[in-house]
This record gives C-alpha cells, structure tokens and sequence, in this order.
C-alpha cells in the first residue's frame, strides 16, 4: 500500500510518541539504555520505523520543508538495519532523548498546517 505525505508524518509521529511515552512511563534514563541491549532493542525498532517514513516520504515534501533533517533521519535507520554491530549508542542516546522530541514536535506542526 502507497501511503500519503500525510499518513507518513502521522505514522512518524505516532512512532515517535510511543516511543517517547513508553521511556517515560519506565523511567529509563540514558544510563539504562547504554548498557541495557533488551531496552536497545526496544528502541531501535520505532527508530526503524521512522526512518523508514522519512526516507519514503516525496522529495517535493522533503524539499518544501527542508528545516527537517530528512537525510539525517533516514541515515539513522540505515545504519542501524545495515550497521548495528557499528552503532553508537552515545549518538542513539542523544538522538532519543533530544532530538526525537522536537521530530515530535515538528511533525505535529506539520500535520496541523496540512489539510
């Protein structure tokens, strides 16, 4: 199935939201997630997900919005799928704990501008 620009950015976000809720109804900290692989996993499947979404998004959705680090997101989930013995868990944990929020934030502000 083809999905929409919009179906993307609302699956993103709900990856996004489930992810970040789930961390903070468990209170798992940055310390728990580097040394923990169980929780590694948990994380890097949503991350997945949305890197998926972003790298399936249209170029001419990409480039109207290019404040978004499109490139970088879907980067993230090739690496993760091709590299995962490579990965650095000191940038996942960054990109989970700040960055994931504002993909967050950015994506329901998109979806609120778009019809």
């Amino acid at each position: 199935m083809k999905y929409t620009d919009r179906q993307r950015l609302q699956k993103i976000l709900d990856y996004a939201d489930k992810l970040l809720v789930y961390l903070a109804e468990h209170q798992i900290s940055k310390e728990q997630l580097m040394s923990d692989f169980a929780l590694q996993w948990l994380v890097t499947t949503p991350l997945y997900n949305i890197g998926e979404q972003v790298y399936c998004l249209s170029d001419d959705y990409k480039k109207q919005h290019p404040a978004i680090q499109w490139l970088m997101i879907a980067g993230l989930r090739h690496r993760l799928v091709h590299d995962y013995d490579g990965t650095n868990w000191k940038i996942i944990i960054e990109v989970v704990f700040e960055e994931l929020p504002i993909l967050r934030d950015q994506m329901r502000a998109l979806l609120e501008e778009e019809p």
